[in-house]
């Protein structure tokens, strides 16, 4: 049976009030041809309506309204409910979920991936220790993202003494996936893809409930030219496909690159071009290569999107990635990661587990050190990442890696909005302070509670352009500031608190004001 269709016929599949489920990573793998037929059909026909829209990991980009999941926002009645990890990214929904047009509920990144496999067994949720003591607790917003949210799905358990939270699982009527290739009979390959993701749990979970699976491919293979090994999503799993038209508009294995065999682990890019050296530093580069000091020899390392994105690109221009191991949330293990622009993605990978795969390596306690960003920090160690300018924003797989990480290294900007500095002469220079202090009496919501943390031994360390912290049992402590900073002017006076101050604070080692292969592992 030939299950090819056109775009337009595969929308018509979806029905009022179904749950859609989407693979992809930020937009790495997104199937943006089908989410625009989907939003086009609903523009002009009003249908499909009232849909519920799981998101596994922020699918949009910040300053582009209509990429990913955003679309959907500029269509009221489209949406009844959406359910991301980290919707943020799409500003429309984002904007909806402020006016109370929509439910949204948002829930740690890696446990949405395993409810999805929850779903495909027909079992009713899933336990686990993540989130306890954060925003998804219960006790606290327990998940909700506004007033217009009701719906309790997430609850507090005992057992044997211990606290754990019982997610419920949510049934998947449409699964919207994307491979590189399809044959005849729906077999779906991903030779080109940047990401495994989770297109097959998302669309096991949609033939539970005897839903449909609709795939975005690049090409289109005659029945039995597929390799069996090659073959990621059987074709009794799949009800149409649909290959893309205009692929380099809307099958990108990034936001920013269309292809690279590089990405796809096709290829390998040569050690010297991925990244070379910068003649100039700037305080982002500082915060980065102070942050793989942190890291021992054999270290497994996650690194988060924002600052913490550049830190693979100094641990490759000092030579050391034999010593270490880098994974993304997404599934890439070595290599790489991409920059921002790319992120989730990484170059030169050794290989690739499906997105939901790496999230049960991270809560198995596999990394060792992991490498986050923070909105705000407080006095007692605990970091918010969730709720931004009032705003519920979510927090992708923060949660799970944090609490899962033997430590947990936190990479941000000292203030926020206005800051502007320079490194010269080996010194920090501050030309004009940010005017939002980052370092607060109180976080506007727990995304990593760092006093749980300190109970149950696990490190953290708080790394500025300017300063260092780290984690105590009773607070955060100073013990290091940047050469050319004040330790009262431009550290104490901007802050909401006063932190503990270590006896032996020292100045940040010269070598990473210093452009140039800083050898701190030499």
């Amino acid at each position: 049976m030939n299950k090819v269709m056109n775009a337009k016929d595969a929308m018509a599949l979806v029905k009022d009030g179904d749950s859609v489920a989407i693979s992809s990573g930020g937009l790495v793998g997104y199937p943006e041809f089908l989410s625009a037929a989907l939003a086009e059909r609903y523009k002009t026909t009003g249908r499909p309506k009232n849909l519920t829209v799981f998101a596994g990991c922020g699918h949009a980009v910040p300053f582009d309204p209509y990429s990913g999941d955003a679309k959907f926002g500029h269509h009221p009645g489209l949406l009844k409910r959406y359910f991301s990890s980290h919707p943020m990214p799409a500003a429309p929904i984002m904007d909806q979920l402020v006016r109370e047009e929509i439910e949204g509920y948002s829930i740690p990144q890696g446990i949405l991936q395993m409810l999805y496999r929850a779903s495909a067994a027909k079992q009713p949720g899933l336990l686990s220790k993540i989130g306890v003591g954060t925003y998804v607790d219960p006790r606290q917003d327990g998940g909700r993202l506004n007033a217009k949210s009701k719906e309790e799905i997430v609850s507090l358990m005992e057992i044997d003494g211990e606290e754990w939270l019982y997610y419920k699982a949510q049934p998947i009527n449409v699964a919207l996936i994307r491979g590189t290739t399809a044959d005849e009979d729906g077999n779906l390959t991903i030779e080109q893809e940047a990401l495994k993701l989770e297109i097959l749990e998302i669309a096991l979970a949609a033939k539970s409930q005897n839903g449909i699976v609709i795939a975005q491919v690049k090409r289109f293979a005659q029945k039995g030219s597929l390799r069996a090994k090659d073959v990621v999503v059987p074709g009794e799993l799949v009800d149409a496909v649909v290959v893309c038209e205009e692929p380099e508009k809307y099958h990108r294995q990034t936001k920013d690159t269309y292809y690279s065999p590089y990405y796809s682990g096709e290829l390998r890019k040569p050690a010297g071009d991925i990244a070379p050296f910068k003649e100039e530093l700037d305080a982002e580069d500082v915060i980065c290569r102070r942050a793989l000091a942190e890291m021992d020899a054999g270290s497994v390392v996650n690194v988060g999107v924002g600052i913490g994105a550049g830190i693979g690109l100094v641990a490759e221009q000092e030579g050391v990635m034999d010593r270490m191991t880098f994974t993304l949330e997404l599934g890439t293990f070595g290599g790489v990661p991409t920059p921002i622009k790319d992120f989730g993605a990484a170059c030169n990978p050794t290989s690739f587990l499906s997105h939901t795969n790496m999230f049960d390596y991270y809560h198995a306690g596999r990394l060792d050190i992991c490498f986050l960003g923070t909105a705000e920090v407080d006095r007692d160690g605990n970091v918010n990442v969730s709720k931004i300018g009032g705003r519920n924003a979510g927090q992708g797989g923060f949660i799970d890696i944090s609490q899962t990480s033997k430590k947990a290294v936190y990479v941000s900007y000292f203030t926020a909005k206005g800051l502007k500095e320079r490194i010269v002469d080996g010194k920090l220079v501050i030309d004009c302070e940010g005017s939002i202090p980052k370092f607060v009496n109180h976080v506007a919501q727990i995304t990593y509670n760092g006093q749980v943390a300190a109970k149950d031994g696990r490190k953290a360390v708080y790394i500025t352009e300017r300063a260092v912290f780290t984690l105590t049992d009773k607070g955060i402590m100073l013990t290091e500031i940047a050469p050319g900073i004040d330790l009262e002017k431009d550290i104490l006076a901007r802050m909401e608190f006063e932190p503990l101050i270590s006896d032996s604070l020292k100045t940040m080692d010269s070598r990473i004001f210093t452009p140039g292969r800083m050898g701190l592992f030499d």
